[in-house]
């Protein structure tokens, strides 16, 4: 196996429980992406909530990685990975069901807290399986198969918002809502009844202080990667304020600087895969926060549209790394238990969107546009040190 070269789409395309992945990213992504952008306009024009506490509904997603440590405990502890995720989407749809039905300023945040932050654990059972299914059958192109696979929620991600303003428009945002719980639903059905048992590791499960002190470098890691991520949220609640109020730009350029970066994120994808492959993927990570650094510093000293679009194709690199390794090196740090290592990941991703609204908020009445992105470049910075640190503290020994 190990002595011809593998092809990462052929791998994916032979295997049902792969194309699988791949189709059930994509209709979960197209649903998320097509509401998230909405949700505060709904909370205001729906619910009468006041812009204000309209924006306090982000800090809701603190709850994210405390559910997904939870479900990751139990998906560690069952035999089908995949029953796990498909109570996880039974409990999503419910949950944006619920969500399209409220009347009252206050469900929408108990709702986001106990029901949607425990239907977001799908996607981490997701990978889990994924890592199984590549421990039991290696290829020389891990990184790129778990990579091939996450495209299908890029894709997702680059169809739903265009989507979402559409059906929203149209349809109206309660609407929006339903179409949103019927596509969590739906991300379950192209794994008709397959399993996918869990992989027994070589290294048992130790209790108490010993179980943490095995964790500390998936806390670690997951932590830099949060400090890292905190300007996406500043950029998407203000760049657009900044291109508009400050630079006078036209829609049309306004909407190609947005639109950029998923784009080149998704053809980053398999680029930084096949280097995380070659070099490994710590090193291939802190690469890509560098860019994430250099974005925020573009956008920091930006006077005109092409240093937008340079930080945004810089960030673009930060994402990718994000979205092609960064749940594979959190399990790689944490083998005995990759159900708890993918949920406490994908569940703390949503962390740095609430630190770094919060940050803008702030930042931007403390210190303007584009200034404020100094905040996160700063941030960004820190996680540069943690990231070289982590990758010498977990350098296997000669």
């Amino acid at each position: 196996m190990f002595d011809r070269p593998e092809s990462a789409l052929h791998v994916v395309a032979r295997s049902r429980f792969y194309r699988a992945a791949f189709l059930s990213l994509l209709i979960a992504g197209i649903g998320m992406s097509a509401a998230t952008p909405q949700l505060t306009l709904f909370l205001v024009r729906d619910l009468g909530t006041p812009l204000p506490v309209a924006g306090l509904y982000y800090v809701t997603n603190l709850a994210a990685p405390i559910a997904g440590y939870l479900l990751g405990r139990l998906s560690d502890r069952s035999h089908d990975r995949l029953r796990l995720l498909r109570i996880c989407a039974v409990i999503g749809t419910i949950g944006w069901l619920a969500m399209a039905s409220t009347n009252a300023v206050w469900q929408p945040f108990v709702i986001s807290v106990v029901v949607l932050s425990i239907g977001g654990g799908a996607m981490a059972q997701l990978f889990a399986a994924c890592r199984d299914e590549l421990s039991r059958n290696p290829t020389r192109a891990d990184n790129r198969v778990v990579a091939t696979v996450r495209m299908g929620f890029t894709l997702g991600w680059i169809l739903g918002p265009v989507l979402g303003s559409w059906y929203g428009g149209v349809f109206g945002l309660r609407s929006l809502l339903v179409a949103t719980a019927i596509c969590v639903f739906a991300q379950i059905i192209p794994f008709g009844r397959q399993r996918v048992e869990r992989y027994q590791t070589q290294r048992l499960r130790e209790s108490g202080k010993r179980e943490i002190t095995h964790m500390l470098p998936l806390l670690a890691f997951t932590t830099v990667c949060v400090l890292a991520m905190t300007g996406d949220t500043i950029k998407f609640g203000y760049l657009p304020i900044y291109m508009a109020d400050e630079l006078h730009l036209s829609d049309g350029i306004r909407g190609a600087v947005i639109g950029i970066q998923p784009l080149v994120e998704l053809l980053l994808l398999p680029v930084v895969a096949r280097a995380a492959d070659r070099f490994g993927g710590l090193p291939v990570m802190t690469g890509g926060v560098v860019m994430g650094l250099a974005g925020n510093l573009s956008f920091a000293t930006s006077t005109g549209v092409g240093m937008l679009f340079l930080g945004q194709i810089l960030t673009a690199g930060l994402w990718a790394c994000v979205a092609a390794i960064g749940v594979s090196i959190a399990q790689d740090l944490y083998p005995e238990g990759v159900g708890t290592a993918s949920g406490v990941f994908l569940g703390a991703i949503p962390v740095g969107s609430a630190i770094g609204g919060t940050i803008g908020g702030i930042g931007v009445a403390a210190i303007g546009l584009p200034q404020v992105f100094f905040v996160p470049a700063a941030l960004t910075s820190l996680a540069i040190v943690g990231f070289v640190i982590l990758s010498v503290r977990t350098q296997p020994k000669p």
